[in-house]
């Protein structure tokens, strides 16, 4: 198992498009095949940066959905209300 941990900057006046957005990638990766869960968190001192959590069984689940042209799809919707590019971290169990 990973965990895939996804930190985003939201640009100003855009955490509104950028939550309705970020629930419909969610909703899509959680019926991808390896999808385990997911969490959504926002930083208490910046209400810009935000971070999901997700678990998937193995990275090659993950770079599946990462590389679907559903996902790819869905991030050039989000990408509009970033103030950079997300940065990803793939972690596991040490």
């Amino acid at each position: 198992m990973i965990h895939v941990l996804i930190e985003r900057i939201i640009a100003d006046s855009m955490l509104t498009t950028y939550e309705e957005i970020s629930r419909k990638t969610l909703q899509n990766a959680y019926i991808s095949n390896g999808f385990i869960s997911a969490e959504s968190f926002a930083n208490t001192e910046d209400i810009h940066r935000r971070y999901v959590m997700c678990k998937w069984r193995t990275q090659k689940d993950w770079n599946s959905w990462y590389l679907s042209r559903e996902r790819m799809e869905l991030m050039n919707s989000i990408g509009p209300t970033l103030q950079q590019p997300e940065k990803i971290s793939i972690l596991e169990n040490a």
